[in-house]
């Protein structure tokens, strides 16, 4: 899959985000390299996680929507044997736990409650909003944050290798997933608790990170003579 699908500034741009930027910081990127003002991203990342962020601009923002729909990949790890609040490594470590009795065996057999369609609460440290405030805006604040539950789909969920406290894992699922709140769910199913280590979003629909391109390689690309 090209990673710019016309010579055009009506573009579909595969980008590869970087760890700690906000995937508003490659859109301001994006808008500065090709002084444009209509640029938007089809699914937002979080910091700390990396990989796979589709950038439109001019007429393919229109595609957004429907791209944003399409199902996504994800490779990352679980750590084991603690929680934090914001289910992933933004917020300080609690409840942390002995896991040493913790089998392969055992996490193995765990994943099978995590196939199919599922239910989930995302973590109050997101940017959803609830009474027309950002959740995550709100939890900084110390303000009670409620979200309600949703049903998603996780088409796959690998355990590709374990090496306590982690546990590296490959997850295809539906738009509206949070990858972190399946790891918080992980470590209470083994009554170990769980947080999520790392992750990178690998494909979304039939667009690859394979085919991405940096921010800085994005710039060179379109570098004037």
């Amino acid at each position: 899959m090209p990673t710019i699908e016309t010579p055009q500034l009506d573009l579909v741009l595969c980008l590869d985000k970087p760890y700690h930027w906000t995937s508003f910081d490659v859109v301001k990127k994006v808008r500065r390299v090709l002084k444009m003002k209509k640029v938007g991203h089809a699914g937002t990342l979080d910091p700390l996680a990396t990989g796979l962020l589709i950038v439109c601009t001019g007429k393919k923002t229109k595609t957004i929507e429907s791209l944003m729909a399409d199902e996504k990949e994800y490779s990352g790890s679980i750590a084991l044997g603690a929680t934090t609040a914001s289910y992933d490594l933004e917020t300080a470590l609690e409840n942390q736990t002995d896991i040493s009795a913790l089998t392969d065996s055992q996490i193995r057999k765990t994943v099978k409650q995590f196939l199919g369609t599922i239910t989930q609460t995302p973590p109050i440290h997101s940017a959803i909003k609830v009474d027309g405030k950002r959740a995550y805006d709100e939890a900084r604040k110390g303000n009670e944050v409620v979200i309600k539950p949703r049903q998603v789909f996780i088409k796959e969920f690998r355990i590709e290798k374990i090496e306590l406290p982690l546990v590296y894992f490959t997850i295809v699922c539906s738009k509206g997933t949070y990858i972190r709140t399946i790891a918080n769910d992980f470590g209470k199913a083994l009554n170990c608790g769980g947080h999520l280590n790392s992750l990178r979003r690998e494909r979304i629909g039939n667009y690859s990170v394979k085919d991405a391109v940096t921010p800085e390689e994005l710039e060179a690309l379109y570098k004037p003579a």
